[in-house]
């Protein structure tokens, strides 16, 4: 079983403060690392758990019969947060992949193992990233690795995969990802992420809609804020992190970007920024947990009603 290591633990906790007494909801339950450390810092605090894997609801049994009421699961993707009922004095979201998919050879997220090519964070439903890979037009095939991938030899690697089709080597991680390092080989040097690291990101965002299920929770998890309420997200990819800044800012009242030439007056504030930089890992959790190396947090305080 994987030894889950939730990210940025310690930062999280300094931000939400549980208290005795409150209710808090962990919108991404993953292996249920930040759901545990917020219920034993707070005896007496509450946690609703979203997530929409099903395999999550198992790894959720053990704390279940721990916490007892405790704790409240729910297997719900994190974009129909709206449907747990009441209010809360922290709403915490940990965006992207748990260690327990990556490291589920049967998951198809990892190249690392030669498996079915699905990527789906809800094996219920969806399609798998072999039928997308197989049957997505060629925008979606851009949008995917140029844009949600950020790899800038899309246009080489766009053309293999329309040209794989039919061949087989779409269905499974090992071929696919064999095709990817063959259409844009690495560079000569030293060895660097394996070339198919950015097209495997940008497919799975593309699948889930991670992009578009961040975008719908955010104003949800605000709405449900306590006034006082904190609201801390962590996210991995630099997409992920500019939507969580520019949805900070503007709910605080301050410019979404540069570009952004709004006098104060026009700008409305709900909330106060408690990170007006992204908290990153320390060193020593680096060196200790090498996946949190990408993380970003952060994290606002609602100041209305």
């Amino acid at each position: 079983m994987t030894n889950h290591v939730p990210v940025l633990l310690e930062e999280c906790l300094a931000l939400l403060a549980p208290q005795d007494g409150r209710a808090y909801m962990d919108c991404t339950f993953g292996g249920g690392g930040h759901t545990a450390a917020l219920l034993d810092r707070a005896p007496g605090a509450t946690v609703d758990a979203l997530d929409r894997d099903p395999q999550a609801g198992e790894r959720a049994a053990p704390l279940l019969a721990k916490y007892g009421s405790r704790l409240r699961f729910h297997a719900e993707n994190f974009r129909d947060l709206d449907r747990v009922q009441g209010r809360f004095a922290g709403v915490l979201m940990d965006i992207g992949v748990s260690s327990h998919q990556l490291d589920d050879a049967g998951r198809g997220f990892s190249f690392r193992f030669d498996a079915p090519n699905d990527m789906r964070m809800d094996t219920r439903r969806g399609r798998t990233a072999a039928d997308f890979l197989e049957g997505a037009d060629r925008r979606e095939l851009e949008q995917a690795v140029r844009d949600f991938g950020e790899e800038p030899r899309w246009y080489r690697i766009v053309n293999a995969i329309e040209a794989a089709r039919g061949s087989g080597r779409l269905a499974r991680t090992a071929s696919f990802a064999e095709l990817v390092a063959e259409a844009a080989p690495p560079p000569p040097g030293p060895r660097g992420p394996h070339p198919a690291t950015k097209t495997f990101q940008g497919v799975r965002i593309a699948i889930n809609d991670e992009l578009g299920a961040l975008a719908t929770a955010l104003p949800k998890a605000f709405a449900k804020l306590e006034q006082g309420g904190v609201l801390a997200v962590i996210s991995f990819h630099s997409l992920e992190d500019r939507m969580v800044k520019r949805y900070m800012n503007e709910v605080a009242g301050r410019p979404v970007d540069r570009d952004d030439n709004r006098l104060q007056d026009e700008r409305i504030s709900h909330a106060t920024l408690l990170t007006r930089k992204a908290v990153q890992p320390s060193d020593e959790e680096q060196h200790r947990n090498p996946r949190s190396r990408s993380a970003r947090l952060r994290a606002l305080r609602r100041t209305d009603a």
